[in-house]
């Protein structure tokens, strides 16, 4: 049903970029549905019906080539047009429990934080890996005109533009970005080679110290200092895909910084 036949949708628009993303996206605009009052979803050429599902739900499509982690997701949050954003990619769900989060945090009374910190879980047969990559907090919630995505590609960061401290808010934002870790290796290699040009762009040199240090460094952190562990064998797998692309990336990166002969 659409958006606004629900019961008291907030003043909240949810922004999102989507490219062939039926499989996934349909659970995203469900968790949020009866929660906010505007869905605006930048498309890069989806063909097999995500924009139907879409607009199906009341939601409003932009289409637009893409361009970017970043300068994408900036795309849409401009486009929002409700007092607060909510920023969630197509394979990201809004868990119950944050889901009341977000409702008690924006019906109280006027607050004066400009943004709210959410945790993303990221799930894996249909489990949450609650060790691997976690804690991780991102800010997704903020007041409009008050955040700006930045970074490097694909690495993006919503930060508030005040240089104010965001809010926490309770509950997971499930992730569920691939199916299987060799999934997950074949997606690393993308974002290695992004980030590696992007640092390149920026100046930054690859060297042989990094590259032997780096990758044990990323499995380690996982493994040890995240305890993915305790996750079992999908922890191990965590910290391995982790140690991947960390190699990966400064394999690119050391040989982009050689001079061309």
């Amino acid at each position: 049903a659409p958006l606004r036949s629900r019961s008291m949708p907030l003043p909240l628009s949810v922004a999102i970029v989507c490219k062939n993303n039926a499989s996934s996206i349909g659970a995203t605009l469900d968790s949020v549905a009866g929660l906010a009052d505007e869905i605006v979803a930048i498309d890069s050429g989806s063909t097999d019906g995500t924009i139907e599902l879409i607009e199906a739900r009341g939601g409003r499509v932009i289409r637009s080539e893409w361009l970017g982690h970043i300068r994408t997701k900036q795309l849409a949050m401009e486009a929002a047009q409700r007092d607060w954003v909510l920023s969630i990619d197509s394979d990201e769900v809004v868990l119950p429990a944050l889901r009341d989060s977000i409702a008690a945090a924006l019906s109280g009374a006027a607050t004066a934080v400009r943004g709210f910190e959410i945790n993303r879980k990221v799930y894996y047969r249909g489990k949450p890996l609650d060790f691997a990559w976690q804690p991780e907090w991102r800010l997704r919630l903020v007041r409009r005109g008050a955040a700006r995505w930045g970074g490097i590609d694909p690495h993006d960061v919503l930060s508030l533009i005040d240089g104010s401290a965001p809010a926490r808010l309770a509950g997971d934002l499930r992730h569920d970005s691939f199916a299987t870790f060799a999934e997950h290796l074949g997606k690393q290699v993308g974002y290695s080679r992004l980030s590696a040009e992007g640092l390149l762009a920026r100046g930054v040199r690859g060297s042989p110290w990094r590259l032997l240090t780096s990758p044990p460094g990323a499995f380690l952190k996982q493994l040890v200092l995240k305890q993915a562990w305790r996750d079992g064998v999908p922890g191990w797998l965590a910290a391995g895909t982790q140690a991947a692309g960390s190699l990966m990336k400064h394999m690119m990166l050391l040989e982009g910084s050689r001079p061309r002969r």
